[in-house]
């Protein structure tokens, strides 16, 4: 089974060698990583040509944002199956993709997802916290929950039957798209027991308080555009959060 690992990046020099390095470390070899540059200046490029992924495609274009960027990274995949490696983030062991291969077997499954870690960005020794994510059920959505969306495949014919990412979103277009998939489009999701990334803190949607509340109106947005309820589900997913700073699993 052939997967399509996606990377949308812009300047990622610091943090990107250490996401390619837990790609190309995995048992599973037959592994495509589509990497979609936004036009990177910090040496991102060159970085990526000397030491790439052997089944790397590189793309260095212009885009209106993250969302346009992974869009045209799956646009270009070519695997049955297509998840995200953003370049902050990397795969948690050497396992992941083949895990994510044996559940494929099933071919009932449409996405697989597993646990998540966020750590320290100046130590990723430290966990801050913990995700487990715990099996899919529909009335789940309502009450706030989702995937942790860094751990989430996808079988290619989601994407081509129910849409890419909504590029209106500038912070939520992840959040959007897994309530369509899994309300509209009925996906039948499989859930792996393990931590299968681990993503260092300081993304764009937690920076400033002002991206804290764009965060929260275009959720909200995604909540009411795709009928899994209202200001409730709004506070219970932000709710939910907490107990993860309680769990450092390793």
């Amino acid at each position: 089974m052939k997967i399509s690992v996606v990377t949308a990046v812009f300047n990622g020099g610091d943090t990107l060698p250490r996401a390619v390095g837990s790609l190309c470390s995995q048992t599973h070899n037959d592994v495509e990583h589509v990497v979609q540059d936004g036009g990177s200046t910090d040496g991102t490029l060159a970085w990526l040509r000397a030491y790439g992924h052997p089944g790397m495609t590189l793309v260095s274009a212009a885009d209106s944002g993250i969302y346009d960027a992974i869009n045209a990274g799956i646009s270009r995949a070519s695997g049955d199956v297509i998840g995200l490696l953003h370049a902050d983030d990397y795969l948690a062991d050497a396992d992941v993709l083949a895990r994510v291969a044996a559940v494929f077997a099933d071919p009932a499954i449409d996405g697989v997802y597993g646990d998540l870690q966020y750590v320290s960005r100046d130590d990723d020794t430290r966990v801050i916290r913990h995700w487990s994510a715990g099996v899919y059920t529909p009335d789940r959505l309502r009450r706030g929950w989702m995937p942790p969306h860094p751990t989430l495949y996808l079988r290619r014919e989601v994407f081509t039957r129910w849409g890419l990412y909504d590029t209106s979103y500038r912070i939520a277009g992840d959040y959007d798209g897994m309530l369509r998939w899994l309300t509209t489009g009925q996906v039948r999701l499989a859930y792996i027991p393990h931590v299968m990334v681990q993503m260092r803190l300081g993304g764009v949607s937690n920076r400033s308080l002002a991206q804290l509340l764009r965060k929260s109106r275009e959720d909200y947005r995604a909540i009411r555009q795709n009928g899994v309820g209202g200001v409730g589900t709004l506070m219970a997913k932000n709710l939910t959060k907490l107990p993860q700073y309680l769990s450092r699993q390793a």
